[in-house]
């Protein structure tokens, strides 16, 4: 898991089941939920935070895996 690549964004949206809307560094907008350790450790994503994102194969959608 480590090798996947990681893209910095920014969170722009809260939306209804633990979904954030996403506005990369490319200024696309993507859809990306938490990662397990971050529900695991209850750690709040607010709109406005830096995230650190690993993108899906297709690029559509991610999972947060850190917050700046």
């Amino acid at each position: 898991m480590s090798d996947e690549p990681k893209v910095q964004g920014l969170v722009t949206e809260v939306l209804p089941n633990s979904l954030y809307r996403v506005k990369l560094e490319d200024d696309r907008l993507i859809i990306a939920h938490l990662a397990g350790k971050l529900r695991l450790h209850r750690i709040r994503v607010i709109a406005g935070d830096s995230v650190t994102l690993v993108l899906s194969p297709e690029g559509e959608k991610g999972r947060i895996v850190y917050r700046n």
